[in-house]
């Protein structure tokens, strides 16, 4: 459970011994994210996607954000030709629930191949550096780090930062709200991101142990 103000979610991973027909014969492991926001998340009752027949278009863009986000920061060699799905269930929301999946996911991920190692399936450590997420933005004209549900609505600038603890970037998802927005300031929530992608990292390490 992850667990950034107001934000919950529940994060688990299983690993199968499959791949997807894609991948399969080539040696390489596969990690894929599905992600979910149980009706009392919010504030007003949200009707299961279920009960509908199909996903939402924001549904599928995140899950698959999450799961390239997490491949990002695998060595599928090492891995092995099997297959880690990260389920990322929200259980409650107050903004960034992408980011607090990416976070949360990573730690369930680790977990998973730390069982894979143990067993001997897996000989070395395919997670190459920890993987988390931060939202950025200005709001009342500062720039602010993990935006709770009022302050996304009412920044002038939004922005998701995915990167490695050793800062190397993996998605950058910015955008202006009613207003522009200058070449500092993005270097301003750049920075603003590394700090708190550095702090995660650290959390994410002291959750598995590492």
């Amino acid at each position: 459970m992850i667990r950034m103000g107001d934000t919950h979610v529940l994060c688990t991973a299983t690993i199968e011994d499959r791949v997807p027909p894609f991948v399969k014969g080539s040696g390489l492991g596969w990690v894929t994210a599905e992600y979910g926001m149980l009706p009392r998340s919010t504030t007003s009752r949200m009707r299961r996607e279920a009960t509908a027949g199909k996903q939402g278009g924001r549904t599928v863009e995140i899950q698959r954000l999450i799961g390239r986000s997490l491949r990002a920061g695998v060595d599928r060699v090492a891995l092995g030709e099997r297959q880690i799905t990260v389920d990322c269930d929200v259980i409650q929301a107050d903004g960034g629930t992408r980011c607090a999946s990416i976070t949360g996911g990573w730690v369930a991920l680790k977990i998973a191949v730390l069982k894979l190692m143990k067993t001997g399936e897996v000989v070395s450590d395919p997670m190459v550096d920890p993987v988390a997420a931060i939202s950025c933005g200005i709001y009342a004209g500062q720039a602010v780090m993990d935006l709770d549900y009022p302050e996304d609505s009412e920044a002038g600038v939004d922005g998701n930062f995915i990167m490695t603890a050793s800062h190397r970037l993996i998605e950058v998802q910015m955008s202006a709200e009613g207003s522009t927005f200058s070449r500092d300031q993005m270097n301003q929530l750049m920075d603003l991101a590394e700090k708190g992608v550095g702090e995660l990292a650290t959390l994410q390490r002291e959750a598995v142990g590492a």
